[in-house]
């Protein structure tokens, strides 16, 4: 079974596990707030980044007490803390901490969401 990627489903076949978020960076800026312009790369090289995120995993999984029933079904038996981090957000992140990868073509960050200095949500708190 061949799926053909499309803008509205590329990313679908991503699963980011544990308490990871895939991040898409913002385009840095070519001129400082004075007017220079910065050669390309100056802007990756910056302790913190920013980017909108695209998938969360599913958080911080919660262990199995010993004592549990084993007659459960697996899927009932593993538990998981959210993430504080919703699709869609402005992430403000530390770039030591993030891996880079490539995907269909653009750019991406991996990163752990103990890394994530601070979110920017449209909606309401």
């Amino acid at each position: 079974m061949s799926v053909h990627l499309t803008a509205d489903n590329k990313l679908k076949k991503l699963i980011v596990v544990g308490d990871r978020v895939l991040i898409k960076p913002l385009k840095p800026n070519e001129m400082t707030a004075s007017g220079l312009y910065l050669p390309p790369g100056v802007q990756e090289k910056e302790k913190v980044q920013q980017g909108y995120v695209i998938k969360t995993g599913p958080g911080y999984a919660i262990p199995i007490p010993v004592d549990d029933e084993e007659w459960k079904p697996d899927e009932d038996r593993v538990k998981y803390i959210p993430l504080q981090a919703k699709e869609g957000d402005l992430a403000i992140f530390l770039a030591s901490a993030s891996t880079e990868v490539m995907y269909e073509g653009e750019k991406y960050f991996i990163v752990p969401q103990s890394a994530i200095l601070m979110l920017e949500r449209e909606e309401e708190l």
